[in-house]
């Protein structure tokens, strides 16, 4: 038994280190979106992907930019459906969003039906990852992002804003607008990755990490969103 309590002790000083740095990443969220919000005008384009039950569109829309929001998730989206109604300047996507469009089957977090609001935060188009029901899905929308951004940039010349939150789904999306040159015309965008969440995808986001770093500040690329 002795032998173990070394072991104990450091897997606690572990679990107290990953808690003190996903602290520090909300506070630093949090100061990030106020400066972003106080960026945004009434004629900016603003995305957010992966908008769960609305707590950050809800404040981009006070800005009076205007917002899309897309969420897959019937549960959230009914739920954020319901909390931007008073805005006109928000329009909503029941869809996921990919580099192709048609439809994809969306899995749910292990624990959706106990705690769906918690749960829904992990809803991912993805198989493998931690927690994740694979064996059934939800076959939902799938919305081609890159056609997206280039119809939006055609029309407005830039987008003010993009956030990005779709459980390990940014990965391929990332990889092809850094491939085509889109970030070139997004004034901000933030990306929270989901490699610990993937571990077989960790090598390809490292590689991505390293390849965005050496192209873009994270005053213009920041994938460390929370």
């Amino acid at each position: 038994m002795a032998a173990e309590t070394p072991l104990t002790d450091e897997k606690a000083e572990g679990k107290a280190k990953r808690r003190s740095e996903r602290n520090l990443r909300h506070a630093h969220a949090r100061g990030l979106m106020q400066g972003i919000l106080s960026m945004l005008r009434p004629a900016d384009i603003v995305l957010d992907c992966g908008a769960n039950v609305g707590d950050v569109t809800v404040p981009l829309a006070q800005s009076g930019a205007h917002i899309h929001a897309f969420e897959p998730d019937p549960f959230a989206f009914d739920k954020i459906r319901k909390r931007v109604s008073e805005f006109d300047n928000v329009t909503l996507h029941n869809a996921a969003v990919g580099t192709e469009a048609g439809e994809i089957e969306l899995f749910r977090a292990s624990n959706f039906h106990e705690n769906p609001k918690g749960g829904s935060v992990k809803s991912t188009v993805l198989t493998g990852g931690h927690n994740i029901n694979d064996d059934h899905g939800v076959v939902v929308p799938l919305i081609d992002l890159l056609a997206f951004l280039r119809n939006q940039i055609a029309i407005h010349g830039e987008i003010a804003f993009v956030k990005m939150d779709i459980e390990g789904a940014e990965l391929e999306i990332l990889e092809a607008m850094l491939q085509e040159g889109l970030f070139e015309h997004i004034r901000l965008m933030v990306v929270e990755t989901h490699e610990r969440k993937f571990r077989e995808l960790r090598p390809r986001f490292k590689a991505l990490r390293q390849d965005i770093a050496a192209k873009y500040p994270p005053t213009k690329v920041n994938l460390d969103w929370i």
